[in-house]
């Protein structure tokens, strides 16, 4: 029971370090209104032009290998206070597992806000991927979610 409390305490200490007030309120207040005037699936595609506007203005250094890109992105993740990603190598294609992802503070707004910053994640993802050579023909889309902070992504051809 007591490592129970210990982690419900340290996920609250990431998420007040990932969610300042203020800046993060004002984000939350935004991604709601545009969802509230134009809807969540009109959105999506902006959010993802955002991800990758984020990505132009940080490059990743060239990888040579999966591993070195993995450890780049974390890198950047770093930067952003964003979490961290495993890469997992398929025939399928890449799966991202993205863990730690920021989480609003408020319960109610978590699931729109994990859709929207997953749409930022997918713009993001793609261009740093094309960036490293990436195939144009494969896309980035959210697979699966274990929990509005934990989100797996493929990067394959569309099925």
């Amino acid at each position: 029971m007591k490592t129970d409390n210990a982690n419900a305490s340290l996920l609250a200490y990431f998420q007040q370090q990932q969610t300042p007030p203020g800046w993060f309120d004002l984000l939350n207040v935004m991604i709601d209104g545009m969802v509230r005037n134009v809807g969540e699936a009109e959105s999506l595609p902006f959010l993802r032009q955002m991800g990758e506007a984020m990505a132009d203005r940080t490059p990743l250094p060239v990888s040579e290998t999966v591993g070195e890109l993995e450890a780049h992105i974390n890198a950047q993740l770093r930067v952003f206070n964003w979490g961290c990603i495993d890469m997992i190598v398929s025939e399928n294609g890449l799966a991202f597992r993205h863990q730690g992802i920021p989480v609003a503070r408020d319960k109610a707004l978590q699931t729109r806000w994990c859709s929207a910053f997953c749409a930022i994640l997918e713009g993001l993802y793609s261009r740093w991927l094309r960036g490293q050579g990436g195939d144009s023909g494969l896309v980035f889309t959210r697979e699966s979610l274990y929990s509005v902070s934990d989100v797996v992504f493929r990067y394959a051809k569309p099925q």
